[in-house]
């Protein structure tokens, strides 16, 4: 009799009940990696002011996009290990899971060594304001130290994503979020620490979660299937070939993401640390939003992985038409939510009257993404869980860079529309995605395509 294992069987089934269920958890999880974030700037907006603020709004995007390109190859794992599993090549996983792990630890270390020998550098390209410079310094130097922890936790989620279990996750990010709540209050509120007391809670949160994590999952091995033997961290050159293959191009579009921002806030930095501050927090509650509905992109991909690496096709089509139907509703909902009361959350984050009064500004610009957003959630988790990543690629680089960066330049600068420029060029963007990607998978092309399953 086979053994129970953690990951389960998309390949059968009611798709809008396995979607709807297996999503909740994760857009539980991206709720709690919000709050995460998101503590952190309330308690800096309330123990150091405006200018803290900025600094960790800044310093963020930095390591972010460090951690998103470190995500990025954790995610090709996670397609390949949706689509061993559809094939039910359970060995190969274990394989795959032993590569990912050492691959990723690798990469991790070299971008914090990377981050931290040009910490000058960075901070002097993005232009940060120079009331937040020294504190902005501070947060990415301990933030890049503890980078490995937060490639470690997404590595691990990812896996668990690919098997499809979205409950562990929730949980291993709840113990971060808790820690990270209470360490943020004592470091920076009752000890006075300011924001390199909310990066110290950030990593430590980060690091206990992975400890958590490794140490129940190495109770579980079995159910697992991962035996966590010495000799089964090593990097497998056909995997590591395939991981890379697939990997870079999502590292590219993950990161290309995160680098549009860094230039994006070097021309709002501009304007003076209000507009740096009020972005911060805007982009902040945007998050909120976002992050949300990428749970169900989350749990889109690896049952659309399964379902190719079945060569059920229609069924994978199913599970995108179910997936545009929950985000479509969800961002409704948001949508309103947000016009009715969005001055009110950025009074949560900062009492300063100079950001409250800017933040309409950037609610009527920023509107203007989320319908962009709900069709990337169906469309964009297909061409990822069918493994085209150079495609993903090339459209994340037309978002990421030639949009984002392109349309906050063409608003803000040229056409001298100023900061409700800039927010309404970064809110556009991702029309660069969610179009072509809906037209692909429209198009039926991609029926053309060689599994990858059949490759492992």
């Amino acid at each position: 009799m086979e053994k129970k294992r953690l990951s389960k069987d998309f390949t059968q089934g009611s798709i809008p009940k396995q979607l709807f269920f297996f999503a909740l958890p994760f857009m539980a999880s991206n709720a709690l990696m919000v709050l995460y974030s998101t503590v952190d700037m309330i308690v800096v907006g309330e123990f150091v002011g405006t200018p803290g603020l900025s600094a960790v709004s800044q310093s963020s995007q930095i390591v972010n996009f460090a951690a998103m390109v470190c995500l990025g190859f954790s995610n090709a794992g996670q397609v390949l290990i949706s689509q061993a599993l559809g094939a039910k090549k359970h060995k190969e996983m274990s394989e795959i899971m032993g590569t990912l792990l050492c691959f990723v630890m690798m990469l991790a270390a070299a971008m914090s060594l990377f981050m931290l020998l040009g910490r000058e550098l960075i901070m002097t390209a993005i232009k940060i304001p120079a009331e937040s410079a020294d504190m902005a310094m501070d947060y990415l130097v301990i933030c890049a130290a503890g980078l490995m922890f937060t490639a470690g936790y997404n590595m691990v989620s990812a896996v668990l994503r690919g098997m499809g279990d979205s409950k562990r996750p929730f949980l291993f990010i709840g113990i971060a979020s808790l820690v990270n709540l209470v360490l943020d209050l004592l470091f920076t509120g009752l000890l006075g620490w300011g924001v390199a007391g909310a990066a110290w809670a950030t990593i430590i949160g980060q690091a206990v979660s992975l400890v958590f994590s490794v140490v129940y999952l190495l109770k579980r091995r079995e159910a697992f299937g991962f035996d966590f033997k010495k000799e089964s961290f090593r990097l497998n050159g056909k995997y590591v070939k395939m991981i890379t293959s697939l990997g870079t191009p999502m590292a590219i579009q993950s990161g290309c993401i995160n680098l549009s921002m860094l230039f994006v806030n070097s021309m709002i930095n501009d304007v003076g640390v209000v507009a740096s501050a009020t972005f911060g927090v805007g982009v902040r509650i945007d998050d909120i939003v976002n992050k949300l509905s990428q749970g169900i992109h989350y749990a889109a991909m690896p049952m659309i992985s399964q379902n190719i690496g079945a060569r059920h096709q229609k069924r994978a089509q199913k599970v995108v038409h179910w997936a545009w139907i929950f985000s479509l509703a969800f961002t409704a909902v948001c949508i309103v939510l947000y016009v009715a009361f969005g001055k009110q959350l950025f009074m949560v984050f900062s009492d300063d009257p100079a950001v409250h009064a800017m933040s309409g500004t950037f609610i009527a610009a920023i509107l203007w993404m989320f319908p962009a957003l709900a069709i990337m959630r169906g469309s964009g988790a297909f061409i990822q869980g069918i493994g085209n990543a150079k495609l993903s690629m090339v459209l994340a680089i037309l978002d990421g860079v030639v949009l984002r960066i392109g349309l906050s330049w063409l608003f803000g600068i040229a056409l001298n529309w100023g900061f409700f420029g800039f927010v309404l060029g970064y809110g556009l963007a991702p029309y660069g995605f969610a179009i072509p990607s809906l037209i692909y998978f429209l198009s039926g092309v991609w029926k053309k395509r060689r599994a990858l399953a059949e490759k492992i």
